[in-house]
């Protein structure tokens, strides 16, 4: 029979596990280096292995794995976990105790977990695009809170704008960083800034200034402002390049998602066809195999839009499901909260779940699961959502005459 193998993956090295009908034949610490993952490769198609497990479904190691025609299984940390007392009867943890739980794993439950299928170049591209826009919103966030909070401690009224990140309020701060440095602002000068600035004109400039001037005044020192000033300065210059930053991105993914084949299956679910985030967020999640998610009731968990069912006797409860792909979970959530707005059967799913007294939160992870039914549909087929085969949007549309 052939061998199975657990690696018990680690940022420096990884613990390697080898066994043959519940045998362990090999074991060994594999460094995180070229010389390693290379000899790894090699030893295992050596030995004829027929499969690996390992805790996660990408990176390095993953593809090099891959790439030696290797097939690899991912299972998740908390089934890792669960695992451990089939095989100890103490609650012990270590790195070649988990190797050798992994390699047993892919030897006695392969049929539970799929293999990783590699996606194409095009969708990594996408992938790794959405996931660094998200992670450099997520610092953008950071940052325009502790500049929020910089300002409400020392200088409220410069929080006269809508968003402090926006460009006009953080092109304010940095030429008025703090108090004193507004002390000769007046209604000339605040028309003359904001029109160097290209505002929008929301807010007249004598309703900014009022409002500047209502705020609350600040009681800090002379060092402490000038420490806050710094602050606010620096943060404001942080904030800058990072808006651009994510500017730029955002056009990168419209031109990788305009590129991908499966672009067409998502465009007609969104009013706005300019809409790029959220389609290449689902393609990028979804991946290219469709053997991933071989029902919709398996794509609905994954994308946390189905609930967890705890029963034990009488009683039977549905709790919030927290292990999924969080980001999947966000871009249906995100759909389902856009259609509510505008697709008429989603705007029936949504009222029908607030009327059995669903809160916001939850009606739109019930329309979301509506949703996957339906996105599932055209993923597996590989067609364009039509909303005339929409059975449930049909039938709603003849209802209402």
């Amino acid at each position: 029979m052939a061998t199975t193998a657990g690696v018990d993956w680690a940022k420096e090295a990884h613990e390697l596990c080898v066994v043959d009908e519940g045998a362990v034949i090999g074991r060994r610490v594999v460094p995180h280096d070229e010389a390693g993952i290379a000899g790894l490769c090699r030893e295992l198609v050596e030995l004829g292995t027929e499969r690996v497990a390992i805790e996660r479904p990408d990176g390095v190691l993953v593809e090099r794995l891959l790439g030696a025609g290797l097939t690899v299984i991912a299972i998740h940390p908390n089934q890792l976990k669960a695992a451990r007392a089939r095989y100890a009867v103490a609650h012990g943890k270590s790195d070649p105790f988990d190797a050798f739980v992994l390699a047993e794993l892919a030897r006695t439950d392969a049929h539970r977990f799929a293999a990783i299928r590699p996606d194409s170049d095009e969708t990594k591209a996408l992938r790794a695009l959405t996931r660094a826009r998200e992670e450099l919103v997520g610092v953008r966030v950071e940052l325009a809170n502790q500049l929020r909070a910089q300002l409400e401690a020392f200088w409220p009224g410069a929080l006269i704008f809508a968003d402090v990140d926006s460009p006009i309020s953080l092109a304010f701060l940095e030429r008025y960083p703090a108090p004193a440095d507004a002390r000769g602002l007046g209604p000339k000068r605040m028309s003359a800034f904001l029109a160097r600035n290209a505002y929008c004109g929301r807010k007249r400039p004598a309703e900014l200034l009022e409002r500047l001037r209502e705020a609350p005044v600040g009681t800090a020192g002379e060092l402490e402002t000038e420490a806050r000033r710094a602050a606010v300065l620096g943060l404001v210059a942080a904030l800058r390049p990072l808006a651009a930053q994510i500017t730029e991105i955002t056009s990168q993914i419209r031109g990788a998602l305009a590129e991908h084949p499966d672009a067409a299956i998502f465009a007609p679910l969104f009013r706005d066809r300019k809409t790029a985030i959220c389609p290449a967020t689902l393609i990028a999640e979804l991946g290219d195999s469709r053997e991933r998610y071989p029902t919709d009731a398996a794509l609905a968990a994954d994308g946390g839009q189905s609930p967890v069912a705890v029963e034990s006797g009488k009683r039977k409860v549905a709790s919030f499901r927290r292990a999924c792909d969080k980001r999947l979970r966000g871009a249906i959530a995100t759909l389902a909260d856009s259609t509510r707005h505008w697709h008429p059967w989603a705007q029936e799913v949504y009222l029908l779940a607030r009327a059995r007294g669903q809160d916001h939160p939850h009606a739109i992870r019930t329309l979301g699961r509506a949703w996957v039914r339906v996105l599932w549909r055209c993923w597996q087929d590989r067609v364009p959502y039509d909303p005339s085969l929409h059975g449930n949007l049909r039938r709603l549309q003849t209802a209402g005459g």
